[in-house]
């Protein structure tokens, strides 16, 4: 195999290696911001159970008011009922003292329903800051790791892109330039084995002419189908005979 050829399989090593610590770079914020979206629902719910159980005290304060102050007006209604001078009067007094019980007991009713109403709302409320604090130290832990991940990806990226010059100052200029088209071209991958007669990549097979000049190994190839560098590891000779597996791509 040609020497620039295996500056060039190890170029695509270094660039593969690049692609998957950006990807994982670039993934670690979005994991993060997820998981960090979600508790900020998480809380906006506890609060808005937090309003909700308020609202619900604040309504059976009011009507444990309004029964006291009935009770009171009751208090003074059968204190001037002591002092009516006719039926009429009396029967009036009674009237409002009718009224003012009915109020006391459509508040407790009420009552009633606010206690029930807060019963699952004060568990939901207690379940949820237990929750909360545990997804919050969490989250606290995941964006730690998640920091010291991103500046272990970033440095290994600075010392591959430095191996990356070196690879790329050793390799001829045009061989180099034909590997970055076809890595642009082609979704990032510039160079393929060729394997049985196939590109490994696109899998299309050679032309047997063209097969035979690559395993020459005097001059560098491209798929004629996706245009990537081509090259071939030829069989071991054990592996001629047909006993063996075939022998390992040159790294």
């Amino acid at each position: 195999m040609l020497p620039d050829l295996n500056l060039v399989i190890r170029l695509q090593e270094i660039d593969n290696r690049l692609a998957d610590l950006d990807r994982e770079i670039s993934a670690l914020p979005k994991h993060i911001a997820e998981i960090e979206k979600k508790l900020g629902a998480h809380e906006r719910k506890l609060e808005a159970d937090r309003a909700a159980l308020a609202a619900n005290q604040k309504e059976r304060k009011k009507c444990e008011g309004d029964i006291q102050a009935q009770e009171q007006k009751i208090s003074k209604l059968k204190d001037q009922m002591l002092q009516a001078k006719n039926n009429d009067q009396y029967r009036a007094f009674q009237n409002e003292i009718d009224f003012c019980q009915k109020e006391i007991r459509t508040a407790e009713d009420r009552i009633l329903e606010l206690m029930t109403e807060s019963e699952p709302l004060d568990k939901n409320v207690k379940a949820a800051e237990i929750a909360l604090k545990a997804e919050k130290a969490q989250v606290a832990t995941e964006s730690a790791v998640a920091r010291e991940r991103t500046a272990v990806d970033e440095k290994a990226a600075r010392e591959l892109q430095k191996d990356r010059a070196t690879v790329v100052a050793s390799v001829n200029p045009s061989l180099h330039q034909r590997y970055e088209r076809a890595r642009k071209a082609r979704r990032g991958i510039g160079i393929a084995e060729v394997v049985a007669g196939r590109c490994s990549v696109c899998n299309i097979a050679l032309r047997p002419q063209y097969f035979q000049e690559l395993r020459r190994g005097d001059q560098v190839l491209v798929c004629e189908s996706c245009q990537r560098i081509l090259f071939y590891n030829p069989p071991q000779a054990f592996d001629e005979l047909g006993g063996g597996a075939q022998a390992p791509a040159a790294q």
